[in-house]
């Protein structure tokens, strides 16, 4: 199969027009046409019907179009990896991070990532869940967790380091808590679902059970909730650096435990050589993190 003629049959389907994939490609329509009817016989299949006026996908043609753009992406990305050191990364590199993550830490540094990369395209999934690597088509994971033993191969970034926290506001109402035992008289702030905080003691790991009044789908809303006295919660280094410089929230150590210690993680869908856009993007992720988040 000639990936040229791969080429003509994208361009056809994404342009809606045989003559504008020519035009696009800088080719003659004839060659255009030749170039897609060379496709079809070899795949033996019709995969577009087309007139003088109009071109539409056979439901043969709409079955292969995915393998077809895969087709040209993979021979991009052997390309891209050939021309690394030249051109740096190039592709569309499709990524999923936590929200939280993904605008305090993720956002800030794709300007440059782009500038330094002009044939780099990012496609940024911003989900607290963690996709389906393998059917959604993505090529890198960004997440903070204590990761579960799974199919996927996982680096670890950084140690993620977390705190109790609340708002200056909400600590006006009632002093803060010294020992764990006293967060069951707290109001806090927790994620969906979440029925323990996990705590690391001098004897090991203890888990104190909360009754959260506020629960929210996301860590975004549970810090804006903090941040406006509504209690308090368990937020990354990373996510609260500057409200605890400025005095937003006040950090509130225990003397018999600290937050469970989580570490920051890139997952990937397969043990193959990372590709130059999968590499520039965690470098520049752990560039962005704070210092005292750095492994």
């Amino acid at each position: 199969m000639d990936t040229r003629d791969v080429q003509v049959f994208v361009a056809a389907a994404l342009a809606g027009s045989l003559s504008e994939a020519a035009r696009r490609l800088n080719l003659t329509p004839m060659a255009a046409s030749r170039r897609l009817a060379a496709l079809e016989a070899g795949l033996e299949r019709r995969l577009m019907h087309r007139t003088t006026r109009s071109l539409s996908l056979t439901p043969e043609g709409e079955s292969f179009l995915p393998f077809a753009r895969a087709i040209l992406e993979s021979e991009g990305e052997g390309l891209a990896r050939l021309r690394a050191e030249e051109r740096g990364a190039a592709g569309l590199l499709r990524v999923s991070v936590p929200v939280a993550f993904g605008l305090k830490i993720v956002a800030p540094f794709i300007p440059d990532l782009m500038r330094d990369n002009p044939e780099l395209r990012i496609s940024l999934d911003m989900t607290d869940e963690l996709p389906d690597l393998v059917s959604e088509g993505i090529d890198l994971a960004i997440r903070v967790a204590r990761l579960r033993d799974s199919g996927l191969i996982a680096r670890k970034l950084a140690d993620n380091p977390r705190y109790l926290l609340a708002a200056p506001s909400y600590l006006a109402t009632r002093p803060a808590p010294r020992r764990l035992e006293e967060l069951t008289t707290h109001d806090t702030l927790s994620m969906q679902g979440v029925t323990h905080w996990f705590f690391q003691t001098d004897t090991g790991e203890r888990a104190i059970r909360i009754d959260s009044r506020f629960r929210a789908t996301s860590i975004e809303a549970c810090h804006a909730a903090c941040l406006a006295g509504a209690g308090m919660t368990i937020l990354s280094d990373w996510n609260v650096r500057d409200d605890l410089e400025t005095g937003r929230l006040v950090r509130i150590d225990l003397a018999d435990g600290v937050p469970e210690l989580l570490a920051i993680w890139a997952i990937y869908p397969t043990r193959q050589m990372l590709l130059p856009k999968v590499r520039v993007f965690i470098d520049a992720v752990t560039r962005a993190l704070p210092v005292t988040a750095e492994t």
